[in-house]
């Protein structure tokens, strides 16, 4: 039983800095710099994080979510 808890742990944890990582990846094709201020660099670039990390685990959620959920489709059919 620890150990199924260990792996999903995991799973989770790889999962969080994937999506993180990927949506990072993509939020860099949008030019936040001219939606900020002038000279707000550092404001532009802790809420380009902070957004990177709310999309990102939202998403990673979504995905372990629906990993557990298929996962208990099992007990459905006995």
């Amino acid at each position: 039983m620890a150990q199924v808890l260990g792996q999903q742990a995991l799973i989770a944890i790889f999962s969080h800095l994937l999506f993180i990582t990927l949506t990072w990846w993509a939020l860099q094709g949008i030019h936040f710099e001219r939606l900020m201020k002038k000279g707000k660099v550092v404001q532009t670039k802790v809420l380009l994080l902070l957004i990177t990390i709310a999309i990102g685990t939202s998403v990673s959620n979504f995905f372990l979510d629906y990993l557990g959920y298929s996962k208990s489709l099992t007990y459905l059919l006995k």
